[in-house]
């Protein structure tokens, strides 16, 4: 990945930022400032860390966090007095992300992948450490698998998890295991399951994120190189045998990097956009 997986905490105009305007909105300026630091790195972040590249007091610094937190946007760490986007801040995240030019191309690709193979189609994207299912094109069979779109999941539970995960950067990965609080053995094994889907351009599970539901799943790589989420294919465990996997397998990997190709084409301008058409 040749991009680089951290934004510099000060580059705060990277995100369309203009000048503070006067008093009236000056409070709620410094809160969306703090919490667009947030999406500017992938880590935690300490009420130093933010004040140094705000320049602003920590005390007020302090005051925005605790407030956030409150209401889930930010949560913390405690003992280090660090902190991280929130479930609430994923769940906004994610209405807006069902407007993303990586729905748009991805679903007349998932069409064709339900109709192909008659399974659920699903494309999710990154948010932050988790990912967010987008969309779905649902199976026609009577028993079938749907998901729940909007809500925020794990990295390391489930193929459409891990695929996003194995094409990340080594900090990502890190910081997903270490939020996962594996053991260093697990974590060691888990990084080697990640190489093998990163070889293999595609992840399948059986029963792992939730009981009963096979998936096979490949990342999606955005116009700069970086995985941004994936697409995937789920059903009934009983359907996703050895011989079904090794099917779908190169119609999910094809598909996703139809995708990516079409987003490359787009451009990184493009994948910005307006709100109305802003990872249609």
């Amino acid at each position: 990945m040749s991009a680089p997986d951290r934004v510099p905490l000060n580059e705060t105009a990277w995100f369309g930022g203009g000048p503070t305007p006067a008093s009236g909105t000056e409070s709620a300026t410094r809160v969306a400032d703090v919490l667009l630091m947030f999406t500017a790195t992938q880590g935690w972040l300490g009420v130093t860390e933010l004040a140094t590249a705000l320049d602003l007091n920590k005390a007020v610094v302090h005051r925005i966090l605790r407030s956030l937190e409150s209401r889930r946007l930010v949560v913390s760490d405690g003992a280090q007095g660090r902190y991280a986007l929130g479930p609430a801040a994923a769940a906004i995240g994610a209405r807006a992300l069902r407007d993303l030019d990586i729905r748009q191309v991805a679903l007349p690709v998932l069409r064709r992948l339900q109709i192909e193979t008659d399974e659920t189609a699903t494309v999710s994207a990154l948010v932050g450490l988790a990912r967010v299912y987008l969309d779905q094109v649902v199976s026609q069979q009577e028993i079938k698998m749907t998901v729940d779109v909007g809500r925020p999941f794990s990295l390391v539970l489930g193929a459409s998890s891990r695929a996003v995960l194995a094409a990340s950067p080594p900090d990502l990965r890190r910081q997903a295991i270490e939020a996962a609080n594996m053991s260093a053995e697990d974590a060691a094994v888990f990084e080697r399951e990640l190489d093998e889907i990163a070889r293999a351009g595609v992840a399948h599970s059986s029963g792992e994120r939730q009981p009963g539901a096979g998936s096979v799943a490949a990342a999606v790589i955005g116009p700069d190189g970086r995985a941004i989420g994936s697409i995937s294919l789920c059903g009934p465990v009983a359907r996703f045998d050895e011989a079904a996997v090794a099917r779908y397998a190169p119609l999910v990997r094809d598909a996703a990097q139809e995708i990516s190709a079409r987003l490359r084409a787009a451009g990184p301008a493009e994948m910005a956009g307006a709100a109305s058409a802003a990872p249609k």
